[in-house]
């Protein structure tokens, strides 16, 4: 080991935090994370269930100074080692209508002013693969150049990196920007490590159908054995030695965030008769082949645009499309990270977030660029200090608790939902 290696723990910031994929990559790869900033007051409580000891800052990046970043995270007198975090990227995706001059494209020149304002020593910007194709290749260019006026060195050429290629067993590409404050050491783009398949990451999960409380809640005691690797260490069986996280008290008898999606006789006799990796014609779904790879899980559209569930695969041997906690298997989420209990919101959470595996493996190149010998706390944290009630929010309750107004984001017509009413309106 270098000797001449700081032994602490960097500091870094996520912006459009979500639930926090690319928090828990970076914190896995030794960073703490300090801050998160998010503008959805539901995604908000569950990165604060998830990450206890950041600061989860419920704004919108638009109306934050990077003063007030750093007041709030108690960093006034400290040093930020790396700002990271993808804008919202439905203006750029290939799916759909691509336009130049959407209207949320400029939250990405306010995370280029808020790296300007805070100078950390790196910086990580995390889009859809589309910016790098037709008229976005030029908004891509004028994004480097703006980060070069802000005194950021550009890794060039820039990565479209497949988590499949980091052990997440899901082909998802994704365009990675590694910035470096000028004077400092340019870290590289990492290495691939390996594949992982479908039924490595779910194999062992207990049948959802099978229990009827999950008709009314996302969690229920049950006994399963984990065999392969992957799993093992999602599930806490296993040491992962490359995670430098913090542990999580974590119960692993518990089932969580498998909240059953009810369909008819005759879907379940199309999802059966549905041959693996072939799409079943009437609705749309794409079913899982449990020796490849799943296809990229999406988030679906906000409550705004119409509240719409992207489609979710079919379960390989089960005639019924995947949980939250499967789609989280299939994410690199382990299983103590908790959703909110929705499957609406579970869903667009997951789909929103970076794997955190893939992030892990960008966040590592900066450690090594920052020449610090990663450890492993000692601590372990409470999700949420022991308040659950934060997955169960409404976006009424949400933003009362961050005290933002609850237009914040426009809502879909729902009935709410209580813990202390049965848990009976967790079914969506």
């Amino acid at each position: 080991m270098n000797l001449s290696k700081r032994h602490k723990r960097p500091i870094g910031i996520d912006l459009f935090a979500g639930a926090g994929g690319l928090s828990l990559g970076f914190e896995q790869a030794g960073f703490d994370v300090a801050a998160a900033v998010e503008i959805d007051p539901i995604h908000c409580a569950v990165h604060k269930y998830n990450f206890p000891n950041t600061t989860v800052i419920c704004a919108s990046v638009v109306d934050l100074t990077g003063d007030e970043i750093r007041r709030r995270a108690g960093l006034e007198n400290s040093e930020v080692d790396c700002v990271f975090g993808g804008a919202p990227c439905q203006g750029f995706s290939m799916i759909g209508k691509r336009v130049l001059d959407d209207p949320r494209n400029q939250l990405v020149f306010h995370y280029v002013r808020l790296v300007r304002e805070l100078r950390p020593k790196y910086c990580v910007f995390e889009n859809v693969k589309g910016l790098t194709v037709g008229k976005h290749k030029q908004f891509l260019a004028e994004l480097i150049k703006a980060l070069s006026k802000a005194g950021y060195d550009v890794l060039l050429p820039y990565k479209v990196l497949n988590a499949a290629d980091f052990g997440v067993p899901q082909d998802r590409q994704r365009l990675f920007l590694i910035g470096a404050r000028k004077g400092e050491a340019m870290p590289e783009y990492p290495e691939h490590i390996g594949k992982t398949t479908v039924i490595d990451a779910i194999g062992d999960l207990p049948d959802a159908d099978g229990f009827d409380e999950l008709l009314i809640t996302d969690s229920v005691p049950a006994e399963f054995e984990t065999q392969s690797a992957y799993a093992r260490k999602l599930r806490g069986l296993d040491a992962d030695p490359e995670d430098m996280g913090y542990r999580r008290e974590f119960d692993l008898h518990i089932l969580t965030a498998s909240l059953r999606t009810e369909h008819t006789d005759l879907s379940r006799q199309r999802f059966l008769e549905t041959g693996h990796g072939k799409t079943e014609p009437v609705s749309r779904f794409h079913k899982l082949n449990p020796h490849g790879l799943c296809n990229t899980l999406r988030a679906g559209t906000d409550s705004a645009r119409g509240a719409f569930t992207s489609p979710r695969p079919i379960h390989p041997f089960r005639p019924r499309v995947i949980t939250v906690r499967e789609a989280a298997r299939l994410h690199s989420y382990p299983d103590w990270f908790r959703f909110h209990i929705t499957k609406w919101h579970g869903f667009r959470q997951i789909g929103n977030s970076v794997p955190p595996l893939l992030g892990r493996a960008i966040a590592k190149q900066i450690v090594k660029a920052l020449d610090i010998e990663p450890n492993k706390p000692s601590e372990t944290l409470s999700l949420g200090h022991g308040d659950e009630d934060l997955l169960f929010f409404d976006m009424s309750k949400a933003a009362k608790y961050f005290s933002v107004p609850n237009t914040v984001i426009a809502q879909r017509t729902r009935k709410t939902y209580d813990k202390k009413e049965e848990r009976g309106g967790a079914n969506a």
